[in-house]
């Protein structure tokens, strides 16, 4: 469910980056720029070559990169293609160049201009723009504020590791976490637990952690499911799976007719006590944790419901294509040296040798 107009959330964010150029089209025109010559300290620090992840196409889309149009000391290209490559580097068939990296009227913050295209034939040439924050550390693009970086998703990443509480399945280790925001009363976060099945089936090096972000705005029973929860889970962390599923089954019931029962009859099915789970659901210690859970997905930039972490990597769950989300759960868990445990799965095909560990 979402809970904001992020309309680059995420997974658009990753994919495409769509807020487009002033006064450009897709015809391939050099960026606007400031025609002043750059001086040597402002000449890009990097290759501005075509940037693709696997076969150079035969025929470069791109226009030549002009010199004038980088005139702002940070970021260097280096650091973008890098940032670009953690987004995008899944996709085999995605190109694209750094055009332009500019100072901005606002002391510190620089706008990065990236022409982006595919392997296809005849492809459309997309003109892309971001700024970049004076502390290097965040993009802006549209209305969304992003990590950025050569390792944009590490901060999250230790954040998640330190922090993240909620029920596991999967393996014990943290090298690779996938950690679900979800909201118990939300019906897309009910719609994504097949997916999450899956990825467990699907990556069993990979720690799945079910983090609760009870939308209390929209969902007036979200907050009293997550507490019952974390409660289950104190007992026995594998029946919090069971107490889940059995609250997603008779989501439409969380109501104030018949919401308790229903949290105690998916207690009674978790095997477990529902007067000592309810009990514990009304301490005080119980409502902070189900508080600092909320806390973390806000810490963590979590704006909408269903969302996965995939090492610090945030991606909607909801209308993501099961073989795309595979595929960049393989790649980020490469770029980050970690074996996922998946046999032979066609996503490996896409991740450069170099990456595998």
């Amino acid at each position: 469910m979402k809970i904001s107009n992020w309309m680059l959330a995420g997974f658009a964010i990753a994919v495409s980056l769509t807020v487009m150029v002033e006064g450009q089209t897709g015809t391939g025109t050099a960026p606007q720029a400031k025609q002043s010559a750059p001086t040597a300290a402002t000449q890009p620090a990097g290759p501005l070559q075509l940037q693709n992840m696997g076969e150079t196409p035969k025929t470069d889309p791109f226009p030549p990169v002009n010199p004038k149009f980088f005139t702002a000391d940070s970021p260097s290209v280096d650091t973008v293609n890098a940032f670009l490559k953690s987004l995008w580097g899944y996709d085999p068939n995605r190109i694209w160049r750094v055009e332009a990296i500019q100072k901005t009227m606002a002391p510190g913050l620089s706008k990065v201009v990236v022409f982006v295209s595919d392997k296809t034939p005849g492809a459309k040439v997309q003109p892309t723009a971001f700024i970049v924050t004076p502390d290097g550390k965040h993009a802006i693009a549209g209305d969304a504020v992003i990590p950025f970086g050569a390792t944009p998703f590490a901060d999250l990443r230790k954040m998640l590791q330190d922090r993240a509480d909620g029920a596991t399945r999967g393996a014990t280790g943290k090298e690779l976490m996938l950690v679900e925001f979800a909201d118990l009363q939300c019906p897309h976060c009910k719609e994504a637990q097949g997916t999450m099945d899956q990825l467990v089936k699907d990556f069993p090096n990979a720690r799945m952690v079910f983090q609760s972000f009870p939308i209390v705005d929209l969902h007036p029973y979200a907050f009293k499911a997550a507490a019952y929860g974390y409660c289950v889970q104190k007992q026995k962390n594998d029946s919090y799976f069971v107490y889940s599923a059995a609250v997603f089954d008779a989501q439409g019931a969380l109501t104030p007719e018949t919401g308790d029962e229903t949290l105690k009859n998916a207690v009674t099915k978790a095997g477990l006590d529902p007067a000592a789970v309810d009990s514990c659901a009304a301490t005080p210690a119980t409502k902070a944790q189900v508080d600092a859970s909320i806390k973390l997905a806000q810490d963590a930039g979590v704006e909408q419901t269903p969302m996965l972490a995939v090492n610090g990597h945030l991606l909607p769950l909801s209308g993501v294509p099961y073989e795309t989300l595979k595929k960049i759960i393989t790649y980020q868990a490469a770029l980050d040296g970690v074996n996922t445990g998946s046999s032979g799965t066609a996503a490996a095909a896409n991740v450069p040798s170099s990456l595998i560990k």
